[in-house]
């Protein structure tokens, strides 16, 4: 099905079907152990080994050149287009030059079998009350005070095993750099107090907050982590720091412009400022116009990359910073680390043009795809919102991004209510959801939202792209806006439904773990209306089928195959060539 436009109430795929149909498609097969391109209305092929061209034999079979036996890992990519445009792109893992066929086989820092899970430090586990030390001022609100979580509990719960259970290979902690001992005035209205437990207003760039403990504890959360093959990212904030940073204090006039030439505050100016707004009065933002200052600052990331051996970054606020500094810092990370594998991913709201603009060779390798989360939002939380608006969404990024991609797929983030907060009716789209969270107590109001959060972890799970759990989603943890989106996290006495999350959740990411079609397979939509969404991925003779029924009734759904071959996963009932889905539920359908 291709892609035209939605119609106002964003419920209708127009399809441009004729030139969609024209287009060239690829897929690939193994002939005498050799990669052999299968295509359709073809015109022109590039295949890449490791970004260089390579040439394809008469009967389109791919000859790698005979380095690739001696690398442990590398890619072939394939790419083709005729007058109606481009195909689907095909990436293929080698291992020595073999085409690999098992997950098992991965490089252990894959980066596309990455299953990332976001810790707020603070808000998840106390490991150690004797560093616990909240701002002592009256007019910090509770939830806007430091909780007492920290590196030592999340290094209890790594050791109990709790990340790996539930399936999780890279965990992000959020900034663990020195934050400021009081609080600080908020600037926008009504201008409430807040202490810095969030970990974005760094005094200094590379000391650990004495709040989270020290270097030596998150060497050794870094260094247990690894011994379980789970690997640390770290949130590194460049953009701004707090005016109390050495950094600014030693050269002020790396601050970009507070006061603009119209006598404005250049504060919170997110586009018409986009690189050099301040994100508060407090936080000045550096102009990474000066050389000096990207040096110094990529300098740091490095340092914290090489002193405790991370596996990549989440950059922050990655729209406001110049790409000379991306360009600097993964040009100084590749020429001092060529054979290490470090994954960075950015974070920016905008088009996805914009978002788009920084993942590329010399910058980073993902963003979040906020453009789809709002979409899959709409979709799964609201009744009445159509499937085409999804899978529209969905193409968009694939042409923005490519069907191979490192964006991330989140189920939510900590600068937004939690999912479940609309999909239960606890919180409704028409208010304000930061009021919301400081003048009332949100709370599930329809267990039904837990299902409908059950099919979001499903969609971002078997999707191309990088599925990235929020801490407490996957147990259905309700929250308004920040700051209640970031409440403590919670381990025991599960009611029944989050219960059921939590194993849902685990299953999902077991699937796509196990499954190569699932991590490097290609796209295939099957079927789409307005409740029923059916894609499957593919890759070699490994197929997964993604079935979703968003309705309020148990819908049959009919595909012109016998359905009875393939592994039920989720307890749905198949009879030959159709498969009936409650109402709010998914199914996954597997064959090798």
């Amino acid at each position: 099905m291709g892609v035209g436009a939605i119609d106002a109430n964003n419920s209708l795929l127009i399809v441009e079907k004729d030139n969609e149909e024209k287009k060239p498609s690829l897929s690939f097969q193994l002939l005498d152990e050799k990669i052999q391109v299968i295509s359709s209305n073809l015109d022109t092929i590039f295949a890449f080994y490791n970004n260089q061209l390579i040439n394809l034999d008469s009967i389109g079979c791919i000859n790698l050149p005979k380095r690739s036996k001696l690398e442990e890992y590398s890619y072939v990519r394939i790419y083709s287009c005729n007058n109606y445009g481009e195909s689907n792109s095909l990436l293929i893992p080698l291992n020595y030059g073999w085409v690999i066929q098992k997950s098992t086989l991965l490089h252990k820092k894959d980066k596309y079998s990455n299953r990332l899970y976001f810790i707020l430090v603070d808000r998840f586990y106390n490991g150690n009350i004797a560093n616990d030390n909240p701002i002592k001022d009256i007019e910090v609100h509770e939830k806007a005070n430091y909780y007492g979580g920290d590196i030592d509990g999340i290094l209890q719960k790594l050791e109990e095993g709790y990340f790996s259970a539930l399936g999780i290979n890279t965990i992000w902690l959020s900034p663990v750099t020195q934050n400021p001992l009081f609080a600080e005035i908020e600037y926008p209205a009504p201008h409430r107090k807040y202490s810095g437990y969030h970990g974005y207003w760094p005094i200094s760039c590379t000391d650990i907050d004495n709040r989270f403990g020290d270097s030596n504890d998150l060497k050794k959360l870094v260094e247990v982590a690894h011994k379980m093959g789970i690997k640390v990212l770290l949130d590194f904030v460049s953009n701004h720091v707090h005016e109390q940073n050495p950094v600014i204090k030693k050269y002020p006039n790396w601050a970009t412009d507070f006061i603009l030439d119209n006598g404005r505050e250049n504060i919170r100016i997110w586009d018409e400022q986009r690189l050099t707004t301040w994100f508060d009065r407090f936080l000045p933002t550096i102009n990474y116009s000066i050389p000096e200052a990207v040096d110094l600052m990529t300098d740091s990331a490095l340092f914290m990359l090489e002193e405790y051996n991370l596996d990549g970054f989440r950059h922050d606020a990655t729209k406001h910073i110049p790409t000379i500094f991306w360009r600097t810092l993964t040009n100084k990370i590749k020429s001092k680390y060529p054979n290490k594998i470090i994954y960075q991913i950015g974070e920016t709201f905008g088009s996805r043009e914009l978002i788009g603009s920084y993942v590329q060779t010399g910058q980073l390798d993902g963003q979040f795809d906020f453009n789809l989360y709002f979409d899959a939002r709409s979709v799964f939380a609201n009744n009445d919102v159509s499937f085409n608006k999804l899978h529209y969404s969905l193409l968009q990024s694939f042409s923005y991004y490519g069907n191979h991609s490192l964006m991330g797929n989140i189920t939510g983030n900590h600068d937004i209510p939690r999912f479940i907060s609309y999909a239960s009716e606890a919180l409704s789209f028409s208010e304000d959801e930061k009021e919301a969270g400081w003048l009332r107590d949100v709370k599930i109001k329809n267990n039904i939202g837990y299902n409908k959060l059950k099919m979001l972890t499903a969609f971002i799970t078997t999707i191309p792209g990088i599925p990235v759990i929020y801490y407490a989603d996957e147990i259905g943890m309700v929250g308004a806006g920040d700051p209640d989106n970031r409440r403590p996290m919670v381990f025991d006495n599960l009611n029944l439904f989050e219960k059921d999350v939590k194993l849902n959740t685990k299953k999902l990411l077991s699937l796509r773990k196990s499954r190569m079609s699932l991590i490097y397979g290609e796209f295939k939509l099957l079927q789409i209306s307005d409740d029923i969404y059916v894609y499957e991925r593919y890759y070699l003779d490994e197929r997964t089928i993604i079935l979703f029924n968003k309705g309020n009734i148990t819908t049959e759904i009919e595909l012109n195959e016998d359905l009875t071959k393939f592994q039920q996963n989720f307890n749905s009932v198949i009879d030959f060539k159709s498969i009936k889905l409650k109402p709010y539920s998914f199914e996954i359908l597997t064959i090798n």
